[in-house]
């Protein structure tokens, strides 16, 4: 019998490693984080980190949502290229956006030595290569826009490729020294716990059901009955903030991820290396710090879990066909196969900022492959909208733009 898991691989990797009650009784503080994933567990650090009384909540286990399913490539490069994204949002704006998320990964760097996490965070460099003949011309395009904006960047040609990482039919492509990977499961749990210690309460299983807004304060009321009175509410919940705000914002995408067994000699060329290739929707594929290597990709739109997950076994096999092109003698053996849900924003950016129609309150919603390092600019911002100050990146990440 071939039983493969269709559950996220950190999830069974990682085991149950918290447990937290749900609220039981009112509660008061100065911010109520909602969600509880690798966005609210970066942002109720930051919240703790300024001296703000900070509860966080989620309706399921913590990280149970879409960190589970992460590939946690930490890349600075957004899923809109940044010439492209220059031609939509304006020089400042593109330019700044990519430098965020490539300080994000150094911010990341810097709170895994803070909390001495054991989440697997690696330095990376990043190949992005041409897939099809016809993709060269304007990826040439994007490398000279990064190396003009000072990104570090080299291009290599196909044979350089095939000589450096194994890889048949590319047609050249960028290498970027920035880059990384983590766990992001057993990061945001760490992350979690860090802060309880130093005072963040805690409640999963524990879902917001109304919130009214008075003059300097909000009251949640929650589906377990109990009500929590906050200041401020920061959302961090992903692409479930479409049940929340009306309007057409973010379209939402299934995407596939395998994991193969354990083979650490077959994945010596790419250890150091996060690939992703110019194909729609686009392969992307890493190793794990236990030996693996992970594959994504497949993405279509979502319209329901149960025909997302359906469709595992189709997508496993397009994956490794996928790989098949530029590994045709790799004969990958699967270990785990996992569907997850992400947002798909117009210009590739997040949405992070207040909404008119929610008082008191802020989101930091990191859609598209960049979530993670988003999320880390995200930390910044909502430090700000806490003080009545305004980021230089808020006009590019607002609802409405």
């Amino acid at each position: 019998m071939d039983l493969k898991s269709n559950e996220p691989f950190w999830l069974v990797k990682n085991g149950l490693i918290a447990s937290y009650p749900s609220l039981k009784s009112d509660e008061e503080c100065d911010v109520l984080v909602i969600g509880g994933g690798i966005t609210g567990s970066l942002i109720a650090h930051q919240m703790r980190q300024d001296g703000y009384q900070t509860i966080l909540i989620d309706k399921r286990e913590i990280c149970n949502g879409s960190t589970s399913a992460t590939t946690s490539m930490l890349q600075y490069e957004i899923d809109v290229p940044l010439y492209e994204l220059i031609n939509l949002i304006g020089e400042k704006g593109a330019v700044e956006s990519y430098k965020a998320c490539s300080g994000s990964i150094d911010t990341i760097e810097k709170l895994t030595k803070e909390i001495k996490t054991e989440a697997g965070f690696k330095r990376k460099r990043s190949l992005y290569f041409a897939s099809k003949k016809k993709d060269v011309s304007w990826l040439k395009k994007e490398f000279e826009a990064r190396k003009k904006y000072g990104f570090e960047v080299k291009w290599l040609e196909a044979e350089e490729i095939q000589k450096e990482f194994g890889f048949q039919n590319t047609y050249g492509g960028i290498v970027s020294k920035q880059g990384a990977s983590i766990d992001a499961f057993k990061f945001a749990h760490e992350l979690l716990e860090f802060n309880r210690k130093k005072g963040l309460a805690i409640f999963d299983k524990t879902e917001m059901k109304s919130v009214k807004y008075y003059k300097g304060y909000n009251l949640v009321t929650t589906t377990n009955g109990p009500q929590i009175k906050a200041k401020k509410l920061i959302y961090c919940i992903g692409y479930e903030s479409k049940n929340l705000l009306k309007e057409n914002f973010v379209d939402l995408k299934s995407t596939y991820a395998i994991v193969s067994e354990i083979d650490h000699d077959k994945f010596k060329n790419i250890t150091n290396t996060l690939v992703w290739n110019t194909d729609e929707p686009y392969m992307y594929m890493r190793t794990t710090d236990d030996g693996r290597l992970l594959i994504g990709g497949g993405d279509e739109d979502f319209y329901d879990a149960g025909k997302r997950d359906a469709l595992l076994n189709k997508k496993e096999k397009e994956i490794i066909k996928t790989l098949k092109k530029i590994k045709p003698d790799y004969h990958f053996y699967t270990d785990f196969v996992w569907a997850g849900t992400f947002g798909e924003t117009k210009d590739g950016l997040p949405y992070i900022g207040e909404h008119k129609n929610f008082k008191n309150s802020y989101f930091v919603l990191g859609f598209g492959g960049n979530g993670i390092t988003f999320s880390v600019t995200g930390m910044e911002m909502s430090s700000k909208f806490m003080k009545n100050k305004k980021h230089p990146l808020s006009r590019y990440f607002k609802f409405g733009r």
